[in-house]
């Protein structure tokens, strides 16, 4: 028995005796044991009732290729280049870029876990199986790279309008990648993440790979893990976070209109919404990098997508570096 197929058959949420998983995969109970342990290791709660075996604390929706197409606009579904469904994978991004120019147009994968998922400055992503979204799409562009300002943020405001999609509110964004939400009462914790990361000319045809991770159910082990706050869009919905294979096509959907959006017109197209959503302007804001710290007061950002940093002179910098960390004070 994979861990797959095991997960497959708890996703229902009613308890399942091990003598009743190993008959049915025809593997010994110890195998079974083996593979429940497997996915506890992930981030998986996966709780044991005696007698009554073990169970899922509330029912989970698997990722469907099939069922995340046919929730697509069919408009979407048309464009897309490809729409893959995997069971893991060391990373989405880093399976986009292996294809290189095989990957076609609007490629969308997902994977229902990674062994190597990860954020801006290489930071590692959480990627349990089953409970979140981990998706990564290429688009390929004739401008180059200079005309690519801006993307990252307009990734943002791409999710929220995914979010809005699944009637999910309450999020906002922290430059340069960041969504961001809280229940009430609670500090902002991350919501969701992004990473677009560049190949081709400066000033020819290019690709940016998008990856994007998207909290749907965390646990308390999770949160801790994280190393620092975090939302879920279960604590957003109220306790049951929207359907995974649902919340999959928005966000996919979503994607191939902004994108074609971001095309045409570039980020201006989105600085409106982005400044509606800005949780970083009129904060009392710390920047740390390579050329030490700074504070200042969020000023919004500028035309191309750089932060602007209001100085205790008055003077306003311009900071566009995504190796600076950003810290409301």
């Amino acid at each position: 028995m994979q861990a797959a197929d095991l997960l497959a058959e708890l996703a229902a949420g009613a308890p399942r005796s091990g003598v009743e998983l190993a008959a049915r995969a025809g593997v010994t109970r110890a195998a079974v044991w083996k593979q429940i342990e497997a996915l506890r290791t992930r981030g998986v709660p996966i709780e044991a009732g005696g007698a009554r075996g073990y169970r899922l604390p509330w029912p989970l929706q698997l990722l469907d290729a099939a069922r995340i197409r046919a929730a697509l606009p069919p408009a979407v579904a048309n464009r897309l280049g490809a729409l893959e469904v995997h069971w893991e994978l060391d990373s989405t991004s880093s399976e986009l870029q292996r294809r290189g120019a095989a990957a076609p147009d609007l490629a969308m994968l997902l994977a229902e876990t990674q062994s190597a998922g990860r954020g801006r400055r290489a930071r590692h992503w959480l990627s349990p199986p089953g409970l979140n979204l981990y998706l990564s799409c290429v688009k390929r562009f004739d401008t180059g790279f200079a005309a690519l300002s801006g993307l990252s943020l307009a990734i943002g405001v791409i999710v929220l309008r995914a979010l809005a999609a699944l009637d999910v509110a309450g999020a906002g964004l922290k430059w340069p990648n960041d969504v961001l939400a809280a229940a009430a009462g609670q500090a902002p914790g991350k919501l969701a993440g992004s990473l677009v990361e560049l190949s081709g000319e400066y000033q020819g045809p290019c690709a940016a790979v998008i990856g994007i991770g998207l909290n749907l159910r965390l646990t308390d082990a999770l949160r801790a893990q994280a190393g620092q706050p975090a939302c879920d869009l279960a604590t957003l919905a109220g306790g049951t976070p929207p359907d995974r294979n649902r919340a999959a096509a928005a966000l996919i959907a979503a994607l191939a209109e902004g994108l074609g959006q971001f095309e045409r017109e570039g980020f201006a197209a989105f600085a409106d919404e982005y400044a509606r959503h800005d949780l970083l302007r009129d904060r009392a804001l710390r920047l740390s990098g390579a050329d030490g710290e700074r504070d200042g007061i969020g000023a919004g950002v500028d035309g191309r997508g750089a932060l602007l940093l209001r100085l205790p002179g008055g003077e306003v910098q311009r900071v566009d570096s995504a190796d600076v960390t950003v810290r409301r004070t």
